[in-house]
């Protein structure tokens, strides 16, 4: 099909709820993919962070297509070896005791509430089950976790809510303690992706892990988009010293096929017991397989160190370019702050030149793959240079 049929197609069946850039993409080969007209693009997105691996990654594949050969989906009434075996992996990797496995960021982070609030009843009764989460947070896009969400923005058109959220201002400790009062958790994101890939001050984070301990609140970290070596560590909240009571994974966790993951500590393993929380197709062994390539990938020695290594080459390359404001992030996930132009104008700047970049607000965000070479990395770096260049940027 060419992009004009695909594109009439797809307009035609799909609810209009993506703002599309003018491509249809066909096949990848680690950065690199194609379209369907035949031309190439440097992707420094994943996926918005999925494709952890990059395309089309043959251990992966292999292991993928083997699988789905052999047992492609079961029940969770039943035991599985793939499905076993990547939970282990998983709990070994982020240092948490036991993992509920789903399907997506939203359903991980509503496994999180759930927890929380069944363990605060538990212990002290109905009336202590509010969440309190960040200003400028993004928490998923159900009615639960939307609400979690702490931007005014994504509010709107779908009250009336359910209640039990509060928001707080990063790095304000004394607001954070007094709407501590009556909460079971806090939930927040080391680095804020969708707010505008915003770092939260590290010490502001020990802080806020000393009132959860304090309080005997529980201290829930999204690592959705951050996780999985994107910064440069497995868990971006290892960067500050941290340890949460339930981390939440999903995007690069699977490698580019959907996946979930609520994990908790050793003593919240038995919270949630049979019937209170399930998901049809949470650990599918299909999706498990791929999950425990990802997982022995970038838990492989030396790895996360070339993540930040190449973090660092691409923040001191887009420091030096023209049009560039500010950088800010972390390893692999960089906010691209731009003078003259949005993030969005950029971005289909940057598909028209051989491209693919994300944006977060008026940012211009990267998340490149994380296996991403160096020649990937110069090709899309000099693709970017000369875009900002053409929209009126100044050579340093």
């Amino acid at each position: 099909m060419t992009y004009d049929t695909i594109r009439e197609t797809a307009d035609a069946a799909l609810m209009p709820t993506y703002g599309r850039f003018s491509v249809a993409l066909e096949q990848g080969k680690s950065a690199t993919v194609r379209d369907a007209e035949g031309r190439e693009y440097i992707d420094f997105g994943s996926g918005i962070g999925v494709n952890s691996l990059g395309y089309a990654d043959p251990e992966w594949a292999a292991a993928v297509a083997e699988q789905a050969g052999r047992l492609q989906h079961i029940s969770n009434l039943y035991y599985n070896e793939t499905q076993s075996l990547f939970a282990q992996e998983v709990c070994r990797a982020t240092g948490m005791g036991r993992v509920f496995l789903c399907n997506s960021g939203a359903e991980a982070n509503e496994c999180a509430v759930k927890l929380a609030r069944k363990y605060s009843e538990d212990k002290y009764g109905p009336d202590r089950y509010a969440v309190v989460t960040m200003n400028n947070s993004f928490h998923g896009r159900t009615i639960a976790t939307l609400e979690a969400t702490g931007q005014d923005a994504f509010h709107a058109h779908f009250l009336p809510f359910t209640g039990g959220f509060r928001y707080v201002q990063p790095g304000d400790v004394p607001a954070l303690e007094l709407a501590l009062e009556g909460a079971c958790a806090v939930m927040l994101e080391c680095v804020q992706g969708e707010g505008g890939v915003k770092p939260l001050d590290f010490e502001y984070l020990r802080q806020v892990r000393r009132l959860c301990t304090e309080k005997d609140v529980l201290l829930v970290v999204d690592e959705v988009q951050t996780g999985v070596g994107r910064t440069g560590r497995f868990l971006a909240c290892e960067h500050a010293g941290i340890r949460p009571d339930v981390v939440t994974l999903a995007k690069g966790l699977g490698g580019g096929l959907p996946i979930g993951a609520c994990l908790c500590t050793e003593e919240l393993g038995g919270v949630m017991s049979a019937g209170m929380h399930g998901s049809t197709f949470g650990g599918n062994p299909v999706v498990c397989a791929g999950g425990r390539v990802v997982l022995s990938q970038v838990t492989a020695p030396g790895f996360l160190e070339e993540v930040a290594r190449k973090g660092d080459r691409l923040r001191s390359r887009l420091e030096k370019m023209p049009g560039v404001r500010s950088v800010r992030g972390l390893g692999l996930m960089l906010g691209v702050e731009l003078d003259g132009i949005s993030g969005r104008e950029a971005a289909e700047k940057c598909v028209s030149a051989g491209l693919l970049v994300l944006t977060a607000k008026s940012l211009m965000r990267l998340l490149p793959p994380l296996t991403i070479t160096d020649e990937e990395l110069d090709r899309g770096l000099s693709i970017l240079e000369k875009v900002l260049t053409d929209c009126g940027g100044k050579e340093e």
